[in-house]
């Protein structure tokens, strides 16, 4: 010990170290300076020595290792001072060692591995391997020696042998421990990514109750998959097993879920179906199922996934939810859809009204009368039966302040849409007291910005818009930043605002679905003005009416107008981004869509889209036709 007394003062004192109390050395008490006061506390010489080790600093690591593991011939400090001197070339030093390491337990397999290496090292590969295969051959059936001696492997970066390892555990263990999970840390080391997906399968194969860690495990792999590659292989690899294990439910568990995340609704339909007859199940999984695809605008997979629901009979205990659901539903894809035929429309009345007298109007039923509202209103032209609807819901007393809120909102667009200003923005109002600090009543309160654009009054609106570019939600956010920048750049108290009030009083038309009126005022604009800085926002105003109109083709040329006159403008990355999901979703061209959004991730790095598009470009390019 007395041979390292100077080497620690050193080392000490290169590490700022103000005391050691083993030399039994004294300071005087005086008082630190300020810039003395942060200096390092004292270390102990296991941490100096990894301090060393982690610097490659071995010539210093290596006496502090071997002074440690004189005191304390632990694995742990056998370890680092054998890579020490492997490190330092110390050939002879380190195959003593292991010697006689290994003469102290004769039954450790993994000292073998240890010489392999060490003869690796040395330039004899021959001898590693000789050396490794007895390392194999000397393996019990004991589960704590495969882990140790595959780990020694894994160590010294062998990763086939560790592999060989557990395989071979498996067998001399005869089924008892798997080692699944280790192996497929060990693929995952060595990029089989199929094998590692293989040995989670093989866990449920053990039993069933893994399902969930392996739904964990697998997510973490998933995950960060840029090409989509890791995916790809996955689902051959599980649809593989359903294909031979038709009757193993745990595939059928892990195929559902995988199609969940994976948004394939389609397939995660034709699974849930299939456990919910198997397992004869009460339906959650496809109700929820169902409000999956609904959130995604799945309409069709949504619809299907209730009829099924409702094929179960009027006995069925969510054959009411799942009635109103379904006409909540087919709401929804009719009114999505560009310009729906008036047939369309009043089939979907006779459908609500058919639902309501069944279900009755109550709390289950409010969502549905809002939309029939909304329905009456904006689409067939009785703003009369619209208020009736909804004075009736917000009346209803076992709703929730939430729900009471949502058809105030919906009552307020209805009088915005037929002229009453003044009431429709106390019933906004009204809202946003309600739910200042939350979402619903940031959504009022940008309602009410947006009513004042309408009307005219930008500088209100502005100071509104700018408030709200802070929303907790996202699309709030989004839109009011857009509005924001829109007046601020064509909105000057001292000059005329005839071009901005003729776009708001469009902007107001196209609300109330006056499409055609829209369009001719934004016409006008390039018509009294030539040249005017709303040009870029009208072409995407205009762009937008036509994708409501379902005329895509024209939309799209708009779109592309304006990222091809206006690139630096603030449009040209909305454009672009709405260019992409129409070819993407509407024209049904992801060939075109993927190479929008990858010129949009390429020339507008700052777009507040490009964590959007940056999605949609990798569902696009990991798409696979069956």
């Amino acid at each position: 010990m007395r041979s390292f007394i100077p080497l620690i003062l050193i080392i000490l004192f290169t590490f700022h170290v103000s005391r050691f109390t083993a030399f039994s050395q004294t300071e005087p008490d005086t008082k630190l300076l300020p810039f003395q006061q942060q200096a390092e506390l004292p270390v102990n010489e296991p941490q100096l020595a990894m301090r060393f080790f982690q610097a490659r600093d071995y010539e210093k690591a290596v006496q502090l290792y071997e002074n440690l593991y004189n005191q304390q011939s632990s694995s742990y400090y056998y370890t680092y001072y054998l890579q020490c001197l492997i490190e330092l070339k110390e050939y002879k030093k380190a195959d003593k060692l292991i010697r006689d390491k290994r003469k102290s337990d004769p039954r450790v397999a993994k000292y073998l591995v240890d010489q392999g290496y060490l003869s690796f090292r040395e330039g004899d590969g021959d001898k590693a391997r000789k050396l490794y295969e007895k390392a194999m051959e000397e393996l019990l059936p004991d589960q704590q020696q495969v882990f140790d001696l595959a780990n020694a492997f894994i160590l010294k970066g062998e990763n086939s042998y560790a592999i060989e390892v557990y395989l071979k555990g498996r067998e001399l263990l005869k089924g008892a421990y798997p080692f699944s999970f280790e192996l497929a840390n060990v693929y995952q080391r060595s990029g089989n990514y199929p094998k590692l997906f293989e040995e989670y399968l093989n866990l449920l194969d053990v039993n069933e109750s893994y399902l969930r860690t392996v739904q964990d495990r697998l997510q973490n792999v998933l995950i960060n998959d840029p090409e989509n590659a890791k995916n790809e292989q996955f689902r051959e690899v599980l649809l593989t097993r359903v294909q031979r294990n038709p009757d193993n439910p745990a595939y059928a568990n892990l195929l559902w879920w995988y199609s969940v995340q994976q948004k394939d609704f389609e397939l995660a339909l034709i699974q849930a179906k299939a456990l919910d007859r198997r397992r004869q199940e009460q339906g959650d999984r496809i109700l929820e199922l169902a409000r999956l695809a609904l959130a995604n605008q799945q309409y069709q997979v949504a619809l299907d996934a209730y009829t099924y629901l409702l094929a179960k009979g009027e006995a069925f205990p969510y054959y009411n939810i799942s009635l109103v659901e379904w006409t909540n539903t087919r709401f929804f894809q009719v009114t999505s859809r560009g310009a729906p035929s008036p047939k369309e429309l009043t089939d979907l009345e006779k459908e609500f009204s058919n639902v309501l007298e069944r279900v009755g109007e109550n709390n289950n039923s409010v969502v549905l009368m809002q939309n029939l509202a909304h329905l009456e209103a904006f689409y067939l032209a009785n703003p009369g039966e619209a208020e009736e609807i909804l004075t009736r819901a917000i009346a209803l007393k076992d709703i929730s302040p939430e729900e009471r809120a949502f058809c105030k909102l919906e009552m307020g667009d209805i009088l915005l849409f037929f002229g009453d200003e003044w009431e429709a923005t106390l019933l906004y109002q009204q809202v946003y007291q309600d739910f200042k600090y939350d979402v619903l009543g940031q959504t009022a309160k940008f309602k009410n910005t947006k009513l004042s654009f309408y009307i005219g009054e930008f500088g209100w609106a502005k100071a509104q818009a700018d408030i709200l570019k802070a929303a907790t939600d996202k699309l709030i956010a989004n839109d009011a930043l857009a509005l924001s920048i829109l007046i601020g750049e064509n909105y000057d108290p001292d000059s005329t605002t005839i071009g901005l009030f003729i776009y708001s009083r469009a902007d107001l038309l196209s609300f109330k679905n006056q499409d055609q009126d829209a369009l001719k005022l934004l016409d006008s604009i390039p018509l009294l003005f030539g040249y005017h800085p709303l040009l870029d926002d009208v072409l995407l105003k205009k762009a937008s009416i036509y994708m409501k109109l379902g005329k895509y083709s024209i939309a799209d040329s708009l779109l592309k107008l304006i990222t091809i006159d206006y690139p630096d403008e603030v449009t040209a990355d909305h454009a672009l981004f709405l260019r992409a999901g129409l070819r993407e979703k509407d024209m049904n061209d992801p060939d075109a869509a993927m190479d929008l959004y990858a010129r949009l991730l390429d020339r507008y790095p700052s777009s507040i889209y490009v964590i959007d598009a940056r999605k949609r470009y990798r569902v696009l390019r990991g798409d696979k036709i069956e």
